[in-house]
């Protein structure tokens, strides 16, 4: 789970899969898979800062939208946040490994049949029961990198799809900016575009998009990380990026494709 969740909005993150393991304190950027611990009060307090970031949350929509079909489902939904964007397609299933979030996220969508809240482990031996509600599209925004086996998880939503449907991801770009909020919010590690697509067409897919998102979270990311070595967002930072940097950076890189960005942003299509 925006993300995302995903950050300059944490700068933005929206996690929606958390590990409930020990922490390590070896950087995942530099290729080894740590054991993690995140709470759930610390997911939770993320979660409820991340609907702050309401046209955040719009942006990672435009983005998504063409390429989610009517049956989606939504790997990583936390309380909510994105799933309000896609009430009005025909079935939503979402799911999410952190009971307190799926709880909330149920009651939020309470009288709407049309949306499923789950209590499930993409890496469980169960997930591939979801073929059940026949999805023809995922969306996994700002989730992936919580994982620690990403290409397994990957083809665990390949095998629930049907031949030609799509997974729409976000997830953190350049291991180089990985820091400490990466680290309590339980990211294994951050993209590059080689090492995602690799991993997407390890797992069964064709990546269609593979471009980079945000890119003045980019700068934010590393000051947060680098600079300030931040352990949580800030409510403030969150606002201000949402008000006034969303609104202009949406317009400018939904023309022109940014060299660098906080985030990749990703559609893969089973062939």
């Amino acid at each position: 789970m925006v993300h995302y969740a995903t950050g300059c909005a944490a700068w933005l993150t929206q996690p929606g899969y958390h590990q409930k393991t020990t922490m390590s304190g070896v950087c995942p950027a530099a290729g080894a898979k740590p054991e993690m611990f995140v709470s759930p009060e610390y997911t939770l307090r993320d979660q409820e800062r991340m609907e702050l970031a309401r046209r955040y949350f719009e942006w990672q929509f435009a983005l998504a939208k063409e390429h989610l079909g009517p049956r989606i489902l939504e790997v990583g939904c936390g309380l909510g946040n994105f799933t309000q964007h896609l009430a009005d397609r025909e079935m939503i299933v979402g799911i999410d490994i952190e009971p307190s979030c799926v709880e909330r996220h149920r009651k939020r969508f309470a009288g709407q049949p049309n949306i499923v809240s789950l209590t499930m482990d993409v890496l469980s031996p169960e997930f591939p029961d979801l073929r059940q509600y026949e999805p023809v599209s995922i969306a996994c925004l700002n989730v992936l990198e919580h994982i620690p086996d990403d290409e397994h998880a990957l083809a665990q939503m390949n095998a629930v799809l049907p031949t030609g449907g799509s997974v729409v991801l976000i997830v953190p770009a350049f291991a180089a900016l990985y820091g400490p909020i990466d680290q309590r919010l339980g990211h294994y590690r951050r993209y590059s575009r080689r090492s995602l697509t690799r991993t997407a067409e390890a797992a069964g897919f064709r990546p269609r998009i593979v471009r980079y998102l945000n890119s003045v979270g980019f700068f934010g990311w590393w000051f947060n990380a680098r600079i300030l070595k931040r352990t949580e967002q800030s409510k403030r930072q969150i606002q201000i990026f949402d008000s006034m940097l969303v609104p202009v950076l949406s317009r400018l890189e939904r023309r022109m494709e940014p060299p660098v960005g906080q985030n990749i942003f990703a559609v893969l299509v089973k062939p």
